[in-house]
């Protein structure tokens, strides 16, 4: 039975896979290859697990040569993007690239392609400037709109410019440039570029580590805009001058919750198993015998939990508010 489509198969519809050994039909493979290549989802992932399909795989599943096509465009595009002196032609549709290496000194550039040849510079990457320096990268088209250009009585409260009041559907990668669309409700703020696989937070267009999101930089999982500089200032600031007293008062609450609470619970959970259960087999004094050696027992191990609750708890505390706390503050 293949688990994509839960049908019965015979075994040879199962092809193999030179990059895993989950099963799936063929034909499943092959509707899921071209959703995915559609998608720009390239190097395309096994449906059951995070390895990438090999390119011979994809070559003997798919039939259509379109299709082919634009898988090793995509594939040839990601390699490109990745190589920071791959330089692409700014000629209006032209998406010839050029390798460019040791190129700053001498900036003046020639797209390859037959039929444009574009000069263009290695620096701004706009078309080539010979009396004048580089000029600063026009945003790119299609994020201004009518739309975009309105300002909202509740963004002008809070001291907002109309650039930053625009549309935040639609914006770039911050490492390939490509356009990514969102939408702006809120939703997780992880975003990872399918075309260069850049890892980045829609809020404030940064490539992030598993941390950003943790410590108070102003960007949330969730939101639709980052904090301001001001209350992201004084959250760190109240985390670093704070930790101590907040710190302190969780550890002197925790310390007697669990050294009490723990005995009190054992003690209830076996009260509750008394002559009255229906399961209890126990007589009066056993089930007193039993209750007192919980507690006494629970006593006994309560403050070793106490004390690795504590001892873990706080210094990773610590670590967090006076680590990423203090390094989001020198940046």
């Amino acid at each position: 039975e293949c688990p994509l489509c839960l049908l019965p198969q015979p075994p040879e519809a199962f092809p193999t896979l030179a990059s895993c050994t989950h099963p799936s039909c063929r034909s499943c493979l092959q509707q899921y290859l071209r959703i995915a290549i559609s998608e720009s989802r390239v190097p395309v992932a096994c449906p059951h697990c995070p390895a990438a399909l090999q390119p011979s795989d994809v070559h003997r599943l798919l039939a259509e040569p379109a299709l082919r096509n634009k898988y090793e465009e995509f594939l040839l595009r990601r390699l490109l993007v990745a190589d920071p002196s791959t330089r692409w032609c700014p000629a209006p549709d032209c998406s010839y690239a050029v390798i460019a290496y040791g190129c700053a000194e001498c900036p003046r550039l020639t797209c390859g392609r037959e039929g444009c040849g574009t000069e263009f510079c290695y620096h701004c990457r706009q078309p080539w400037h010979p009396d004048g320096p580089c000029a600063p990268a026009p945003p790119a088209p299609g994020l201004a709109t009518p739309a975009a250009l309105l300002v909202h009585p509740e963004d002008v409260a809070h001291g907002e410019t109309p650039a930053q009041a625009e549309d935040e559907d639609i914006k770039v990668c911050p490492r390939c440039s490509a356009f990514i669309m969102k939408i702006n409700d809120g939703s997780c703020n992880r975003m990872n570029c399918t075309v260069c696989g850049c890892l980045f937070c829609w809020l404030c267009l940064q490539e992030i580590s598993d941390v950003h999101f943790l410590s108070p930089s102003g960007c949330t999982f969730w939101g639709k805009r980052p904090w301001s500089r001001t209350r992201k200032i004084l959250w760190q600031l109240g985390m670093v001058l704070g930790a101590p007293m907040v710190i302190s008062l969780v550890a002197g609450i925790a310390v007697p919750v669990i050294t009490i609470g723990i005995p009190i619970y054992m003690g209830r959970k076996v009260l509750a198993r008394g002559p009255g259960s229906r399961r209890s087999s126990l007589s009066g004094c056993q089930q007193c015998f039993s209750v007192t050696s919980s507690v006494l027992l629970s006593l006994l191990v309560s403050p070793i939990i106490t004390a690795v609750t504590v001892g873990v708890g706080v210094p990773l505390m610590l670590t967090y508010v006076y680590g990423v706390v203090v390094l989001s503050l020198c940046r």
